[in-house]
């Protein structure tokens, strides 16, 4: 299962996924909405961990968005 965390707090989002990769998942961490948004396009995703609260484009946007794709 390959998930991706969207997060602007780098020791949380690191935490998560320290112990989602315990369990042997494929995580990538990023920190922006617009990052976070490239990700998306760029891989297929089985899960999406986001902060809706985020630099450049909230986490509403990077759903709204990420769902038309």
């Amino acid at each position: 299962m390959r998930i991706l965390i969207i997060e602007d707090d780098p020791k949380l989002a690191q935490f998560v996924a320290r112990g989602l990769r315990a369990e042997r998942f494929a995580v990538d961490v990023v920190g922006n909405g617009r990052e976070g948004e490239e990700y998306l396009r760029a891989y297929p995703y089985d899960l999406l961990i986001l902060d809706l609260m985020l630099p450049g484009i909230s986490g509403y946007e990077v759903l709204r968005r990420g769902r038309r794709m």
